[in-house]
């Protein structure tokens, strides 16, 4: 696992010394190697942080350059099917001097070309590769988005990078906050792609490769793969057989390091079956755990329970609100854009402690989104007979629900109808989705500003469909699952030089889950049952079959304790108004939250998590136009 940044001039101009500091920003994500490359006459500079994962030796130095001298890569990730690659191209009469899967991938690139060696591969992964000959820069993205690529193109230059912080140097502010980013953001606790916070930045899509050539005209971008459509069947013992042997040979490509390698143990049904499959493989496997003293969120005992039964090397650490206030300051640098998912407090913790033993994770990550694990898939397929009222129908619900809840101590309950209601007022069954994911239902209450068109938000691109709930899980797919799940787990492993790994997200797999009619998720024992089926072979079902907790932390407890001081500063109002926010309704929740009538540390959160991100980067950049 690495870092890459680079820029493209077409003017074939290059500023001294731009690449080397460029490059040492991301020395966290790659503490093992530094390398550069520059044809100043062609206006292009390559850089490259290694984290030494597959082949220690300086033959996997990076940038590397293919074995005829057209192409030159700087690449950040795992391919896992490597060596199969490697056999293909050895019988075409390829020659290699070393054992990477960079060397492997650079020799497909020159046999087949890029996308036809993107679509051949299986793995996660961002890379910038150059082609002397034509003199065009290709950056692509992973299928499912995995590994980060940020561009930011102006007159006569592009510049990427694998963080945002990378861009900052020479004196190099950055642009101001995107408006229409920050209403994204306000509303989703993150900011969906290809948008960025700030103006003129965009995300490569996963899944696609962006082209740029010697003029400005000559920009574009490609899918090499897209989310398959959904089939109608039910799932035979031949195909449970089937998904059994994807997910043990994904697991098992990603056990493949030559540094030791471990896995993120939570006791929920994902991780328990990735952790059983690698005990298969190895005779010792290292595991890793976070707790919390609040009974509500902790699982840490029944990660205990699994890694006995299992006979891993278990290590644990339970975490207190000091804790939390403790990594507070460091999210912002962490994370580079602002991010509300409160999960990245204990997966940070979780990773620094796992980085103490092991340089590789394997993560249960992914499994919700393939197979129907999220709450809000019950609370959809309840909602969705509703969808066809009209608004008006939907803010009588919205609030009724908010006068009972508020009347009869039915908050929790209340709050999920109001939501519903709050959905059908925005338009059937594309606001049902996007209400019951939203931190801050109207963004424009806080900032004056006009949400871009996503797929969540736009006309014409919701995909509807009858089948409300497998919408919303490709929904998931393709913004959710990328835009935080994977930013989290991203940001916070690497920020510790240590590789993180998701073996449900093989493409193939996703592709599996496809296949099929929408798995039931009318009840806690139904959902998710092509995994259950496979962990019951191999852990007890007394020992993970409970209620979902998800991976959260108390912190609307520790908002009213340890980090209720951080919290008040921030919240101000004179802090917000400063910040461009409206103070009222921000206020408002704050003293809802404090008073312990509703819950409301999810829209705080939000706006607290903006409020850091400005404090760390500046006025300078990060003030609204």
């Amino acid at each position: 696992m690495c870092g890459l940044v680079g820029q493209f001039r077409r003017g074939g101009i290059v500023a001294a010394g731009w690449i080397e500091a460029a490059t040492d920003r991301l020395t966290h994500r790659g503490p093992d190697d530094r390398g550069t490359w520059t044809d100043p006459e062609a206006g292009i500079e390559l850089g490259h942080r290694r984290l030494s994962i597959v082949d220690l030796s300086p033959l996997g130095h990076q940038p590397m350059a293919s074995p005829g001298g057209r192409f030159v890569l700087a690449f950040n990730g795992e391919i896992y099917n490597h060596q199969d690659l490697r056999h293909e191209l050895e019988q075409a009469g390829h020659r290699f001097r070393g054992s990477s899967d960079t060397e492997v991938l650079l020799a497909g690139i020159e046999r087949w070309g890029l996308r036809r060696a993107l679509d051949r591969a299986n793995g996660m992964f961002a890379l910038a590769v150059w082609d002397r000959e034509a003199r065009r820069l290709g950056l692509a993205r992973d299928r499912i988005g995995e590994k980060p690529l940020f561009v930011q193109e102006g007159p006569g230059f592009v510049r990427f990078a694998s963080e945002l912080k990378a861009l900052w140097v020479d004196g190099v502010r950055p642009p101001a906050v995107d408006p229409g980013a920050l209403a994204l953001y306000l509303r989703f606790g993150f900011v969906p792609a290809p948008s960025s916070i700030y103006e003129g930045i965009t995300k490569v899509r996963p899944g696609c490769i962006r082209w740029f050539g010697p003029e400005p005209c000559t920009t574009t971008e490609e899918p090499y793969w897209v989310l398959p459509g959904l089939g109608h069947g039910p799932v035979t013992e031949h195909d449970t057989d089937e998904l059994r042997a994807l997910v043990e040979d994904s697991v098992a490509r990603r056990m493949v390091a030559d540094v030791p390698v471990g896995a993120f143990l939570s006791g929920g049904i994902d991780s328990s079956l990735v952790v059983a499959l690698m005990t298969k493989r190895a005779s010792s496997v290292r595991s890793f755990t976070i707790g919390f003293g609040d009974r509500r969120f902790d699982e840490s005992g029944h990660a205990r329970a699994i890694a006995q039964h299992l006979g891993t090397d278990h290590t644990e650490l339970q975490v207190t609100g000091d804790d939390a206030l403790g990594v507070l300051p460091s999210l912002p640098s962490m994370f580079d854009e602002p991010f509300a998912d409160q999960s990245a407090i204990p997966t940070s913790l979780v990773a620094a402690l796992t980085r103490q033993h092991v340089t590789v994770a394997l993560s249960g990550d992914g499994g919700d989104e393939l197979f129907g694990g999220y709450t809000r898939y019950r609370r959809l397929q309840l909602g969705a007979p509703l969808a066809a009222l009209p608004p008006a129908a939907g803010r009588l619900l919205a609030g009724t629900a908010r006068a009972v809840g508020g009347r009869h101590g039915l908050a929790a309950r209340a709050r999920t109808v109001e939501r519903i209601g709050l959905g059908i007022s925005e338009g059937g069954t594309k606001g049902l989705y996007r209400s019951l994911l939203s931190l801050w239902e109207r963004p424009s209450d806080l900032v004056d500003a006009i949400e871009p068109v996503t797929a969540l938000t736009g006309p014409g691109r919701w995909p509807l469909r009858r089948d409300l709930v497998r919408t919303a899980m490709g929904a998931d797919l393709l913004t959710y699952l990328p835009d935080d799940i994977l930013v989290k787990v991203d940001r916070t492993s690497m920020a510790v030089a240590l590789e993180a790994r998701v073996p449900l997200l093989d493409h193939r797999i996703i592709e599996w889950s496809r296949r099929f009619a929408r798995p039931s998720v009318a009840s806690e024992s139904q959902m998710k049952a092509p995994l259950r089926a496979l962990l019951d072979e191999h852990v007890p079902r007394e020992l993970w079959d409970r209620p979902k907790k998800g991976f959260g932390a108390p912190v609307g407890d520790w908002l009213r304790g340890p980090l209720r001081d951080w919290a008040e500063d921030l919240l101000a109002p004179s802090a917000l108004e400063a910040a461009g926010l409206a103070a009222a309704p921000v206020r408002q929740r704050w003293a809802s939250h404090l008073s312990g009538q509703v819950d409301q540390s999810f829209p705080l959160w939000t706006v607290l998590s903006y409020q850091a991100w400005r404090g760390h980067w500046g006025d300078g950049g990060a003030g609204l136009r």
